[in-house]
Formats: structure tokens, sequence, C-alpha cells
């Protein structure tokens, strides 16, 4: 299939880009943009891919493990690409984040491509914002989980960690209203799809699990001054959850909603 090619270029640019953010952390040189053009030409070639595919189904990466995880390959490297693009300061997680996008895509050349017919259920708008708002929640975790894990592996300056530390906590507070939006966008589809707002799904309560630790994060950050080790571990738990519920589920379900059954 003509598409794995443009994803295993994606790939290959992924793998570029963490070798050169790894030289630029290495030199100290955080906030470096090397990576970011090699980084641009791996999310276009994914998105040619996905739209390769697209155009010959006739219908959107939205239901098999390789679709999913496709889909999250090109979102995730598109939501950092333009966060950093627009805020240099998260470019200091720029090794940890591409290595998790490398991951992806290494992870995505090993699966099944297969095609699975879209049901009935898809054909609905609440779906468009369902799943825009959940790519846009995940890949803001990612970045705000590269910052935490740079503050758990390098030794700062209190006043350069503190302002980081904000940097995360704000990415969360921004992620934490995408989720919501997702959910009740979510809810909406479901309602519209098959008659019911929630049927504690797999996904559904994965989803709604992390959101409400997501919150209670940011209700203990806004309440207590936190260990700067328990802080940055929240973030990372946070997203730790997102990728079960986003990169897990699909796996070990039946289906990705059990409406579509």
């Amino acid at each position: 299939m003509p598409e794995v090619t443009w994803l295993g270029a994606g790939t290959t640019g992924y793998a570029v880009a963490m070798v050169l953010a790894l030289r630029d952390a290495l030199a100290r040189r955080e906030n470096g943009s090397g990576h970011l053009l090699v980084l641009a030409l791996g999310v276009g070639c994914f998105g040619i891919g996905l739209a390769l595919r697209w155009l010959r189904e006739g219908q959107g990466p939205f239901l098999t493990p390789f679709e999913v995880m496709a889909s999250n390959a090109f979102s995730l490297g598109l939501v950092y690409l333009v966060v950093a693009l627009g805020w240099p300061a998260v470019r200091v997680g720029a090794t940890a984040i591409t290595a998790t996008l490398l991951v992806l895509g290494l992870w995505l050349l090993g699966t099944s491509a297969q095609v699975n017919p879209l049901p009935p259920s898809y054909d609905n708008a609440w779906l468009w914002a369902h799943v825009l708002t959940g790519k846009v929640f995940f890949g803001i975790t990612l970045v705000a989980s590269g910052i935490a894990v740079t503050r758990l592996v390098a030794r700062r300056h209190v006043s350069e960690g503190a302002r980081l530390d904000a940097a995360a906590w704000r990415l969360m507070q921004v992620a934490f209203v995408f989720q919501s939006a997702m959910l009740l966008s979510g809810a909406g589809w479901a309602r519209d799809a098959w008659g019911r707002f929630w049927a504690w799904d797999p996904l559904e309560t994965w989803a709604l699990f992390t959101w409400l630790v997501l919150g209670a994060a940011l209700h203990a950050r806004a309440t207590w001054r936190l260990p700067e080790r328990l802080s940055h571990a929240m973030i990372l738990t946070v997203f730790v959850l997102a990728w079960l519920t986003f990169l897990g589920v699909p796996f070990v379900s039946r289906a990705v909603h059990k409406g579509i059954l």
C-alpha cells in the first residue's frame, strides 16, 4: 500500500528529529529549532499517507488500531509542532516528545493495515468534534509530559525550573478544557447515534477516569504546594492514562465503542 511508504517516511522523520533534539539538549540549546523542520516533514508524510488511505477507502482513519495509531502519530506531531513554534520554551521537552513519536511510528509499522468498513453510527457531525478535541487534548498532554520528563532527569536553576513547571501546568489546564469538550461531544455523538449519552463501555470509562485524575491533579496543584517530583509525576500519570485510553483500549476491546457492535 502506498500510504505505508509515506508513514514509514514520517517515522524516519521522527527518528531524525529525535537525534537533532537530543543533540541540542546535550549542547544545552534547549530552545533549538533544528529538529522542527525535520519534524514538520515527518508530520507532512504522515498526513499524505493518511490522505491516500482516506481517498482510496472513502472513509476516515477512525476505527482499526492501525488507523487510530496513524492518526495519533500525525496529530501528536502536529500539535507539538504548532505549540513549539508559538512557545519556544516547550522545546525543552523535545527529546522525550520526539522519542514518544518515534515509538508510536515504529509500533504502527508493525501493525496490520487492514480496513474495516465504518458503521453507520460514524456518519455523524458530533464525531468530528469528538475526535478533534480528543486529538488536541492528547497532543497538549504529550507536550506537558515532555517538560515533566526533562525536569525529572535534569537539574536546573530554581527560577528556570519554576518557569518550566508553570508552563507545563498551563498546558494541562488547556488539556483539561479540550478533554471536557471531548467527553461532552462524545456524549452528543452517542445520543444521536445510539440513543444514549453514556454506556460505560471500556473507552468511555477510561476517558472519564483520565478526566477525573487530571481534574484532581489540577486541584491538588492549585490547593497545595506540591514537591517538584510529585508534580511532574502527576503530569506523567495523566499522559500514561491518556496513552492507555487512546492506544490501549482499541487493541483489547472488540470495538472502540460498544454502540457500534
